[in-house]
């Protein structure tokens, strides 16, 4: 379980009564999603009216309100319905992390279509400042890349595509890249030709092709061939 000291508490309020649990900040969009794993996302197994004096709600009351006793069940219906509380330390924290994973993604999966090159992930960080951007700690990090993307758009050049690659492997290339291959991209065809090479067709990002193409060269030498289509 998580540690206390890291739990945030989810309060929900029923016909007069308080309800609270304590849960990892990091599972509350799973839990939403009602994957509720008891041992890895909660503090405590207990339902509580005031988490803080460790005070616990009546069994009685647990049952006639959620008409359940299954912790994980109660969970999610509180993280749903109730509200999150957090310390002003947690949600900065929360919302910078969430800020870095936009950024990451936006900086890999985007490119400049003026340079055909990557923005930097300052320049989109300088962006979002500019346009006085809110994260939301809860929100699905993809659900927010697209309202960051909406809003930077008309500060910088930014477009977000996928690049296919062909790629080649001869003699033994394919024991040495392939693993390398498939964590990089998606292989959206691929055939043993009748010479013994094997080839694909690979989408990755078009911010970080020319990183994946210089990596995959290095590691196949000249066994393998590579070119953007």
């Amino acid at each position: 379980m998580v540690k206390l000291d890291d739990a945030i508490i989810a309060r929900m309020e029923h016909s007069g009564h308080k309800f609270e649990i304590l849960i990892d900040p990091d599972s509350v969009e799973k839990i939403r999603n009602g994957e509720v794993d008891v041992e890895k996302d909660l503090a405590s197994d207990q339902v509580f009216k005031d988490a803080r004096k460790g005070d616990k709600a009546g069994e009685e009351t647990i049952r006639e309100v959620f008409k359940t006793d299954d912790i994980a069940k109660i969970a999610e219906e509180i993280v749903k319905k109730g509200q999150i509380q957090l310390t002003t330390e947690q949600r900065h924290k929360m919302q910078e992390t969430k800020k870095r994973m936009v950024i990451d993604i936006i900086s890999r999966e985007g490119i400049n279509p003026q340079t055909n090159a990557p923005n930097p992930p300052a320049r989109i960080e300088a962006a979002m400042e500019e346009a006085k951007i809110h994260i939301d700690p809860f929100k699905p990090v993809n659900e927010q890349v697209n309202m960051v993307l909406k809003e930077i758009k008309p500060l910088i050049p930014i477009r977000m595509e996928k690049v296919k690659l062909a790629i080649r492997l001869k003699g033994d290339a394919y024991g040495k890249v392939y693993g390398e291959i498939a964590r990089v991209g998606t292989i959206t065809k691929e055939e043993w030709t009748k010479d013994g090479s094997w080839i694909c067709i690979l989408e990755v990002s078009g911010g970080i092709y020319g990183e994946i193409i210089s990596n995959l060269s290095r590691k196949g030498k000249d066994e393998i061939e590579i070119k953007k289509i």
